[in-house]
């Protein structure tokens, strides 16, 4: 079988990740695989879209490069859909065999897929409906822009065969969002993101934890507003207040042996938004006054991620109503507690007080709970307790092989979805034509009508000024 993906922006993220791991698990299973995107940086990437050389994988194929991310500053998702719908023409152009096709997050190039690629099943993955992720309409005139996008992401994600969401909570959102679809029996099936259990597993063996190792908070985030990374900030400052008023500082501890919080996480510098968010994030570590014991990672590779997550003690993930979140998963993954809001879909994938803590998205809250994970030796011990339990629950629930069999367990059911609706495509043609031809017939058989009475018509008007 072959399968084609379509993603707008193949760089560094949890939808990325997915999409990935999706294609490599198809892979794996023996079928064909393409990945069409708008976007791919070979030095802003993950390492699987490169091939031994550090080149572009063959399998990726970048279209639409040429289209801007945006028009100073307006116009994201209008430029977002021209990409994946150029990107989408070449699919056509090249690949038109693929029996299934997989569209990620921007949905417009389902429109093209089903007029276009009648033969090949429709599967849309949707992390969250686009319409709620943009800034709300304020003025007419933004209104006025954003409701033929909005119109266009509804029309086209009924048009797919099939949709599939990360968490529940997406799930009880894209019911809310798009309640007229929903009346109309489209549900999505709910699709784990997942994380490569084995690769974390033998990583954490090579560097095991020591009880007297410092304590390193981790936030693995892009620098993004939505993302909430001051909130790591503030209490991180917090835990450090609270840490000196519970164990005075010893005055042999140094800087390498302090408590540290690293930011780490995917930064373009193409995107205003990144450069201001990180702009702002140092500023306010410079007014807590922890700057020295803040650092910034930016656009880490994979391998330093791993080295991070290994080092670290516990895992900061601050994202309020976050759709599902990839981090949580590679923490507990690498045998590392989490320390998430209590909103969206952490509250899926952690375990509150087995694999982590769930908390308001406060300072104080995260502050107290980053104690119980790193207070004194005790902390620490639970910690490493939680990690052993969370890495059970990623290879239980969320390893790669578990979505893998969920996605590869969808193609059955959706390949007969795509023939049940070419055969009443088909048969709703049929129809068409056979009342179109009734119709013509009828016609024909009126104007013969009126032509006959016609011609009786003036034969008894002749007769008549004869007689």
């Amino acid at each position: 079988m072959k399968v084609a993906f379509i993603h707008p922006d193949l760089g560094i993220g949890g939808a990325e990740r997915l999409v990935i791991d999706a294609a490599l698990e198809f892979m794996d299973a023996g079928h064909e695989v393409v990945m069409y995107t708008g976007y791919h940086d070979v030095t802003r990437c993950f390492e699987e879209t490169l091939d031994e050389r550090g080149e572009r994988a063959g399998w990726v194929r970048v279209h639409g490069s040429w289209v801007p991310r945006h028009f100073f500053g307006i116009f994201h998702a209008l430029l977002a859909n021209m990409r994946c719908l150029w990107a989408t023409c070449a699919l056509l152009l090249h690949d038109p065999d693929c029996q299934v096709v997989v569209v990620d997050q921007v949905s417009s190039p389902i429109v093209l897929l089903r007029f276009l690629m009648s033969n090949a099943a429709v599967l849309f993955y949707c992390h969250f409906p686009d319409l709620l992720l943009a800034t709300k309409a304020s003025s007419p005139l933004r209104r006025l822009y954003r409701a033929p996008v909005n119109f266009l992401e509804e029309f086209s994600t009924g048009l797919a065969h099939g949709v599939v969401v990360n968490s529940r909570f997406t799930a009880d959102v894209f019911a809310k969002t798009f309640a007229s679809l929903y009346r109309k029996g489209t549900h999505p099936a709910v699709v784990y993101p997942a994380v490569a259990v084995a690769a974390a597993t033998s990583s954490r063996e090579r560097q095991p934890a020591t009880a007297d190792a410092p304590v390193v908070f981790l936030s693995v985030n892009r620098f993004e507003r939505k993302k909430n990374l001051e909130l790591a900030l503030r209490a991180f400052a917090r835990f450090l207040e609270e840490r000196r008023r519970l164990k005075p500082a010893s005055p042999f501890e140094t800087r390498a042996t302090r408590p540290k919080l690293i930011l780490a996480g995917g930064y373009d510098e193409r995107l205003r938004e990144c450069v201001e968010v990180r702009a702002f994030l140092e500023a306010e570590a410079r007014a807590l006054g922890v700057a020295g014991d803040v650092e910034f990672r930016v656009s880490i590779a994979n391998d330093e991620k791993r080295a991070l997550l290994e080092a670290c003690t516990c895992v900061l993930y601050t994202p309020a109503n976050e759709h599902f979140g990839i981090v949580p998963l590679e923490a507990m993954a690498a045998g590392k507690p989490v320390v998430a809001c209590d909103s969206g879909g952490p509250k899926e994938s952690v375990a509150h007080g087995v694999t982590g803590f769930l908390c308001a998205p406060e300072p104080a809250a995260f502050a107290a709970a980053m104690v119980r994970v790193a207070g004194g030796r005790e902390g620490q011990a639970a910690a490493r307790r939680m990690g052993v339990l969370a890495r059970q629950r990623v290879e239980w629930k969320f390893s790669r092989k578990a979505f893998g069999d969920r996605m590869l367990g969808l193609m059955p059911g959706l390949i007969a979805e795509a023939a049940d609706a070419r055969r009443r495509n088909a048969r709703r043609t049929e129809n068409v034509v056979k009342y179109s031809c009734a119709v013509a017939a009828a016609a024909l058989v009126l104007r013969a009508l009126f032509s006959f009475g016609a011609v009786v018509c003036r034969i008894v008007g002749r007769y008549s000024r004869y007689a």
